[in-house]
């Protein structure tokens, strides 16, 4: 997606009126010092034609060095130097031809200037035009780096969300994949009744986890909830082999967290614990709330940490290695997430987190 120019805030907002602004107000302040100036070194009335016509002379030029200026700053460095000393050089020439002709015409009719004469005014014109110029350069700079810092955070926001979508969705089809095995083989073994409530609490997980975007967060009970069909699902696989139970704290229900962030750790637990067992496991899903924190845990009585399940914790895999990228891309350095050995046996996945209430959000957005 092309991004269009990005509205600007304060003075800048409207870039051709600050122009302007600036262009009147400082070539207004150019004329009233040099009348000032010449009223104070006593050289009377007079002077202020001749001050008027040379104030009118560089806000002419300045607005022809304006319009160059614009094709030329997007320019090579070397080409902006060069091009930029060239203009401000002639402008120079011509400014200080026309003051000390208004000055000889208008103020000092004794005086006629010949030649190198006419460009007796040179040094002083030279620092103004390059004065105004340094400035012109110095804003438009300042507003092109603007511009460009924030489409750059723009783009930073649209990878991020992209990756945590990405990173959602791949999810999905490793889930998908095991449950529609399952559901082939109860097909194949006639199992009718079975595959058809399968298929059903198959299709209302997957309408929470299409319709939740993947770059905001869901609150606990929602990701409980869909916890609970998911196991309902797998249960129909593992029938009494799977025990669940659910210990969250009802504070912490509230408290907000990627979609669909527990799953694969369930998945996990169940692939690790309950299959390898002819009498299955228990798998604990736990939440509380200390202090701004959010805590959870899914364990289970499993196994534990055998050689393989070790293997798995430094590489991760792609389910465990997606949340902590999930994690680190929603918070940052400011989340903890390991798997430890649970006591007296099995495995304990740990996810810490900042508490943010659900109600709290809900009241930002009212």
């Amino acid at each position: 997606m092309k991004l269009g120019p990005l509205p600007k805030q304060g003075f800048f907002a409207d870039k051709n009126h600050a122009f302007w602004m600036l262009q009147i107000g400082g070539w207004s302040a150019y004329l009233v010092l040099r009348a000032l100036g010449g009223l104070a070194n006593s050289m009377g009335i007079a002077y202020i034609l001749p001050t008027l016509i040379a104030t009118a002379t560089g806000f002419s030029l300045t607005l022809l060095m304006s319009a160059a200026y614009r094709r030329i700053i997007r320019m090579r460095a070397v080409f902006v130097w060069s091009l930029t000393l060239t203009l401000v050089a002639l402008a120079a020439g011509v400014f200080s031809v026309i003051e000390v002709w208004a000055h000889a015409r208008f103020y000092n009719s004794t005086f006629e200037p010949e030649g190198i004469q006419f460009f007796g005014a040179i040094l002083l014109d030279l620092s103004v035009l390059a004065a105004w110029t340094g400035l012109y350069y110095g804003i438009n700079y300042y507003l092109l780096l603007d511009e460009q810092s924030e489409r750059v955070l723009i783009l930073s926001g649209q990878a991020s969300a992209a990756q945590l979508a990405m990173l959602r969705y791949q999810l999905n089809p490793h889930f998908l994949f095991n449950t529609l095995n399952s559901i082939s083989t109860l097909v194949l073994l006639k199992e009718t009744e079975r595959a058809n409530t399968m298929l059903s609490r198959l299709s209302s997980f997957l309408r929470y986890s299409l319709v939740s975007d993947p770059t905001e967060t869901v609150s606990l009970a929602q990701e409980i909830e869909a916890l609970k069909l998911y196991f309902e699902i797998e249960r129909m696989r593992f029938e009494d082999r799977l025990r669940t139970r659910f210990d969250i704290e009802e504070a912490a229900l509230q408290g907000r967290l990627p979609s669909l962030l527990l799953q694969p750790l369930v998945e996990n637990a169940i692939k690790y614990a309950v299959t390898p067992q002819e009498e299955g496991a228990e798998i604990v899903v736990a939440a509380h709330v200390s202090g701004d924190r959010l805590l959870i845990s899914i364990s289970d009585d499993g196994p534990g940490l055998t050689a393989e399940r070790s293997a798995l914790i430094p590489s991760a895999g792609v389910g465990l290695n997606n949340i902590r990228d999930r994690l680190f891309q929603t918070y940052g350095d400011d989340q903890r997430f390991e798997m430890i050995s649970n006591v007296p046996q099995g495995v304990v996945a740990n996810i810490e987190i900042p508490f943010e209430p659900a109600n709290a959000r809900l009241k930002e957005n009212a």
